[in-house]
Order: C-alpha cells, then structure tokens, then sequence
C-alpha cells in the first residue's frame, strides 16, 4: 500500500507541475505566509509560505520545530521541513484542495506505541519497560494531503489541513534508565509504515 501512496503522491506532483506550466500566467500571484494555531498553544512551531502558481495550483513550504526534550514525560524534539504542491478544485486558496507532500524530519523522541505501560523482550531476552524507551534518528515522509480553506476577510484565511503517507525511519532506540541501544541493530534500525504525519489549522495571511 504503501508504494501505490508514493506513485499517486509523485502522479500528483507531475501532473500538477505540467497543468500549471500549460495555463496562462496572467495576472498578479497571491501568496500567504500562516502559522499552525493548533500546535502553537503547546510550544510548537509551524509557519510555512503558500504561492499562487497558476488559478488553481499552489506551492507550499513549511518548517516545524518541536524543541521539547521532555512533553508530559515523552521526548518531543522534532525538527521537520516539508514542500508541498496543491490542486484546488474552485480556485487557489477557496476551499476544498488536494496536493502531494514531501517531509523530511530529523527527532528524538517516544513513539506513540511506547506511551502505554508494557514490556518489551529483545531477542537476547533482555526486558525492557516500553515507557522507558525512545528514539532517535531521521525520516523521509511522502503523502497526500487533503484540506479546506475558508476566507475569512479580504487578507485572513483558515487552512485545515492532514496529510496521510508513508514514512521511512532510520534511528537508533535507547533505553532511558540505562542509556544503553535496546533495539539490538548495529547501525541503523529501519521502520516503515503508513501513518497521518502532518496536519492541524493554518491561519494564513494574504502578504500580497
């Protein structure tokens, strides 16, 4: 499943790109920089740019940095960069929209799965608590996205957005009490897997 989400994701991109080079380039481009007001509430920070490159087609970028060593007792350090091209149905920036993302994210952090109190037996029968351990490392996401824009003035919009794909990690796992590596792999452990990656809601501000 995972390869048909990155084919559709790089189909969306192509065919995107070629439409937008094919229609007229008339006319002034708008262009919004927004911040994510979901994530800002809890320290972290999520700003990106959207251009207007053709009637219905956009270009996004967008950093996010998660600077959280410890977040209600998990590790949360993230540090993310993500390019985004986006299809609008009516026209840029009004309503429903679709696009392609590509993420690259760089942590130290507890996954998700490790939250819940457990154990975990390596191979060598050493056990682990799952709270105990984390991550560390980088990953290469590819998704799609899906979202709404509502017009809020003449300059304020309101993007809700999520994006859904698949992600490659490459990280070391350690053990929190001991400091040692529990995942038992010489260099690298890999993971893959599809999972919602991005999302939340942009307030977006027309800066021309």
């Amino acid at each position: 499943m995972k390869y048909r989400v990155l084919v559709s994701a790089l189909a969306l991109l192509a065919v995107g790109s070629l439409n937008a080079q094919e229609q007229e380039q008339s006319g002034e481009k708008s262009l919004y920089i927004k911040g994510n007001a979901l994530l800002a509430p809890i320290g972290i920070i999520n700003l990106g740019i959207e251009k207007q490159i053709s009637p219905k087609y956009t270009i996004q970028g967008d950093v996010l940095i998660s600077p959280w060593k410890s977040f209600a007792g998990h590790e949360l350090q993230i540090y993310s960069v993500s390019a985004e091209g986006r299809y609008y149905f009516k026209e840029a920036f009004k309503h429903w929209y679709v696009g392609a993302n590509i993420s690259f994210a760089a942590y130290n952090l507890q996954k998700w799965s490790y939250w819940k109190e457990g154990t975990l037996t390596t191979e060598a029968g050493v056990v682990y608590q799952n709270t105990d351990l984390y991550q560390k490392g980088f990953s290469l996401m590819l998704g799609i996205t899906g979202g709404y824009q509502f017009q809020l003035s003449e300059r304020w919009n309101l993007d809700l957005y999520a994006t859904v794909g698949t992600s490659q990690g490459f990280y070391k796992g350690y053990d929190r009490v001991t400091g040692e590596r529990y995942d038992g792999a010489e260099k690298l452990n890999k993971s893959g897997e599809i999972i919602p990656y991005r999302g939340g809601v942009m307030i977006s501000y027309k800066f021309k």
